[in-house]
């Protein structure tokens, strides 16, 4: 009796393996759903939409994959709801660097660094410094030397305070010995309005948000190690001599304790999705500069982008 009992218990533990096997190989069974904490039709948005359909294909199911917008507190809104999600591979969101982690440090916030599984960065959008066309300025050294001989007399636009625009600046101020007046926007959109009509001297946003409007814009640098494909012919603010690298970077994420096998299902997934010619195609269409690193390799992006906001924090705090 006790040697049939211990077969049965055998037994049924092996089909427990079995089971939980076969549900590891049928995810997903629902849809999944990408939380995107900011309206639709900005460039988060737009990622998600277009990773979301490569995903659905990559993921070989039948199940679909929906964007959800949860828009509000810069991005906050959206983060906390993934953070304090089931990590059961059905919940991801967008998650935006450095200002989803800047974020937890000049207000209470109900996740930190360590409340997401990493899964994958797609875009790495570098600042430029901008002025308007018509703004008589020809180059970055000529607006600097007029910034060193007026300190805090060169107005700066940016979309907001805390998030990469101001950051840039600041890192911009360091590297150049000047001293700018930084005029925050509600969004880049109301920032690049003003610094296309001459109501604040110079800007900085994403290369991605100058795309279309070089009529009015005139790019003096890219603030990133490289020039970009998307603007060949403007020079990095290290070859002019400032060492200024600051950007955006957009990618995925699940809630913490997300399985091993889930996250594996979905790293490699969203791999085959950055694989895809069509989708580096749509990307370039869109005037998305693709970036690409996954698991481990982001959660330490994350990592060094919360360090540098942490610094910019505590040496010149915005709140």
């Amino acid at each position: 009796m006790k040697q049939a009992f211990k077969y049965l218990i055998s037994g049924l533990a092996v089909l427990g393996m079995s089971v939980t096997a076969a549900k590891a190989d049928q995810y997903p069974e629902k849809t999944v759903e990408i939380v995107v904490g900011f309206s639709a039709g900005g460039g988060t948005d737009v990622l998600a939409r277009t990773v979301g359909g490569f995903l659905e294909k990559a993921l070989d199911g039948d199940e679909s994959v929906v964007v959800k917008n949860m828009p509000g507190a810069g991005g906050q809104i959206g983060f906390t709801a993934v953070a304090e999600a089931k990590p059961d591979g059905y919940t991801l969101g967008t998650f935006n660097l450095p200002a989803a982690l800047a974020l937890t440090m000049d207000r209470k916030a109900d996740y930190d660094a360590t409340s997401f599984t990493y899964l994958a960065n797609f875009v790495r959008d570098p600042n430029t410094i901008v002025v308007a066309q018509d703004s008589g300025v020809e180059d970055l050294n000529e607006l600097l030397k007029r910034a060193r001989s007026e300190p805090g007399a060169v107005t700066m636009g940016l979309s907001s305070l805390g998030g990469n625009d101001h950051f840039a600046g600041i890192l911009m101020q360091k590297a150049a010995g000047v001293e700018f007046s930084f005029v925050p926007f509600k969004g880049a959109a109301n920032a690049r309005t003003a610094i296309m009509g001459g109501h604040v001297a110079v800007g900085t946003m994403t290369l991605g948000q100058t795309i279309g409007f070089e009529d009015n814009l005139k790019i003096l640098a890219v603030l990133d190690t490289e020039r970009s494909t998307f603007a060949p012919d403007v020079p990095t603010a290290r070859e002019l001599g400032f060492d200024v690298q600051m950007g955006s970077y957009r990618g995925l994420v699940a809630p913490a304790g997300l399985p091993d096998d889930v996250r594996d299902t979905l790293l490699d997934a969203l791999r085959a999705v950055n694989d895809n010619p069509e989708f580096q195609k749509t990307a370039a269409e869109q005037g998305t500069p693709i970036s690409f690193v996954a698991g481990d390799d982001f959660a330490s992006l994350a990592e060094q982008q919360a360090a540098v906001a942490k610094e910019i924090w505590e040496n010149t705090p915005w709140k």
